[in-house]
């Protein structure tokens, strides 16, 4: 792997579930909780972020736990997940810890909004420049589509001289029949003053809920050789990624 140490997988994603913790409404509508908080749990075949793998093409685990306060939108979170990149960049972190926080909503009738803010910490890392990376961010969604922006505040991943790197991310969560969904995301990660190591990543995948728990499968590809591991396996090459993960 080059010097750019590159952090560059959540696969999309950080998964924000529902809990209730308000107590049932008097009437037969019911009632949406004002406070919502969840927990999620995950093994992943293989962390993927952005297209490229962060854990050497191996299992991780994942978990974290999400609040949310309905009658305004504001949402705050923590999730973790095990990682080899850092040591493989001659850093010491074997685990990221995203911290996140935001405010979601609607600009009008059907379009959807979400903005925020997200520090990936990689405790202990000791790369220079330092791996922790902070990013703000801005959604909107229409149906089952979105567009989002996020924007790198300061170096990213452990890169120098890169603040105000850009992630411009597009996709569709669109389903298919009842509980079953349909995965499409393409994305451009610009990463500032180093246009060779600038790139695309795709994915399309399903994700089934068996409400006890969900599984998905997705086909994962960044278009880019300049990022491989000590192995000299190219980190962003198509593969298939299965993660099972349960939302309580």
């Amino acid at each position: 792997m080059k010097k750019m140490t590159t952090k560059l997988t959540l696969a999309a994603a950080l998964t924000l579930g529902l809990g209730t913790v308000a107590a049932p409404a008097a009437h037969a509508e019911e009632a949406v909780p004002e406070h919502v908080l969840a927990y999620n749990i995950a093994i992943a075949s293989d962390y993927r972020y952005r297209g490229l793998t962060q854990t050497r093409f191996e299992p991780a685990l994942q978990g974290g736990a999400d609040y949310t306060h309905n009658p305004t939108g504001l949402y705050a979170g923590v999730w973790a997940s095990t990682i080899k990149w850092i040591d493989d960049a001659g850093g010491d972190a074997k685990v990221e810890v995203d911290l996140y926080g935001g405010k979601r909503g609607e600009v009008a009738p059907g379009i959807s909004y979400d903005v925020g803010g997200l520090y990936y910490l990689y405790p202990s890392n000791g790369l220079t420049p330092n791996a922790n990376t902070f990013e703000v961010y801005g959604q909107l969604g229409y149906g089952p589509g979105y567009i989002k922006y996020s924007h790198a505040t300061t170096n990213l991943f452990g890169t120098a001289d890169s603040k105000g790197s850009g992630y411009l991310d597009i996709g569709a969560n669109y389903e298919m029949t009842k509980g079953l969904m349909l995965n499409l995301h393409a994305g451009r990660q610009k990463i500032r003053h180093y246009s060779d190591l600038s790139y695309n990543d795709y994915k399309i995948g399903v994700t089934k809920d068996f409400g006890y728990m969900s599984v998905a499968l997705a086909a994962i590809k960044a278009s880019t050789d300049v990022f491989v591991t000590p192995q000299n396996k190219n980190m962003g090459k198509t593969g298939l990624v299965l993660t099972v993960s349960k939302t309580f």
